[in-house]
């Protein structure tokens, strides 16, 4: 394990310095910082002044220099706009994303398994090929059109209008269709509890999970169809194996070869895909948070790059890579607690 660990930790540096690295080299195609500082009516000369002060004119191997000199003392700069520290304004960020991230989480865990077990268990029933026409018609649907029908059929205050309302069966359709939907479809809520100092989470009271409802749907409507296909395809593989076959030789009842011996052994390529998908998802977050308007980590991305804030944008980089290496560390070290035989190391067992 701890040989694990130090092998883990030296490709983390590794993964960390590339990522660093491809940052500062797609900087300078992100636009002029000073012009959305200063404006247009300052002078050559004080821009001149002005990005000499922040170091802008110097070599780029200098700058970077001082960027990794900093940031292994946890420092990444400050913000342009926000005029303070690039960590402070992503720790502000961050607990919107991530709630959002745990949420459509929930949603995939809760639904994945128990739909991509019953599909494998039983491939020929309606409902199983229902499912999985569903989750074919998914897969090719982009988070955003996803989050627009949502908010068109279930958000507050929004009717659907899809069929030529000044005929009868026009109206009749589209009040057949309209749900007069109750969700809120912008923003956290301002009832938000206040847990750990800084962190705002709309996860205890109803408000906050009522504006949570639509987002973390849409969300996890990206993996979802993913995971069921996934696991109806391993545990039908699985539940051709010698020993599932063995135990039902043995007279072994049906719930405990399913749920006992295939699905755990179904379970360990989804951990490791799910660890990776985790990890993507806090990056496919800005899409969804852009058409919610949803204040996370994704939403203040775009921000950042509207207004050339580098070091915010160099930050969130840095920061979102940091979250998938630690995410595939933890996905390795679960994957040897499932299954004792595996190695970490790489050795045979």
């Amino acid at each position: 394990m701890l040989a694990f660990l130090v092998q883990r930790i030296s490709q983390a540096f590794l993964v960390m310095f590339v990522i660093s690295v491809i940052a500062f080299a797609i900087q300078d195609g992100l636009g002029d910082p000073l012009q959305e500082m200063v404006g247009m009516s300052v002078s050559e000369e004080e821009r001149e002044a002005i990005r000499d002060e922040l170091g802008l004119n110097d070599p780029m191997v200098v700058q970077y220099l001082r960027f990794a000199g900093n940031a292994l003392q946890g420092d990444l700069g400050n913000s342009y706009f926000y005029s303070k520290p690039t960590l402070e304004v992503i720790a502000e960020h961050l607990p919107a994303t991530l709630e959002l991230v745990i949420g459509a989480s929930l949603i995939i865990v809760f639904l994945s398994v128990p739909i991509g077990v019953y599909a494998a268990i039983r491939p020929q029933a309606w409902l199983s090929k229902f499912f999985m026409g569903v989750s074919t018609v998914g897969i090719s649907i982009p988070v955003f059109l996803t989050a627009i029908v949502l908010i068109q059929l279930f958000s507050i205050g929004v009717t659907v209008n899809w069929f030529p309302s000044d005929t009868g069966w026009g109206q009749w359709l589209n009040d057949f269709f309209s749900t007069e939907g109750g969700l809120p479809s912008y923003g956290r809520g301002d009832e938000l509890t206040h847990l750990f100092g800084t962190w705002e989470s709309g996860f205890f009271n109803g408000t906050g999970l009522m504006h949570l409802v639509l987002p973390s749907v849409s969300l996890a409507s990206i993996m979802l169809p993913l995971f069921i296909r996934l696991i109806r395809a391993e545990m039908m593989e699985v539940l051709q194996s010698d020993y599932v076959r063995y135990a039902r030789a043995k007279g072994l009842s049906a719930g405990r070869i399913n749920f006992l011996h295939a699905l755990k052994n179904t379970m360990l390529p989804v951990i490791t895909v799910g660890g990776v998908q985790i990890g993507i998802m806090v990056a496919y977050t800005i899409l969804t948070e852009t058409v919610f308007q949803w204040p996370g980590v994704g939403l203040m991305f775009l921000e950042a790059i509207t207004r050339s804030d580098i070091p915010l944008i160099v930050a969130y980089l840095m920061v979102v890579g940091l979250i998938f290496v630690v995410t595939n560390t933890l996905v390795d070290l679960i994957y040897g607690l499932v299954n004792p035989t595996v190695k970490l190391t790489g050795k045979k067992a």
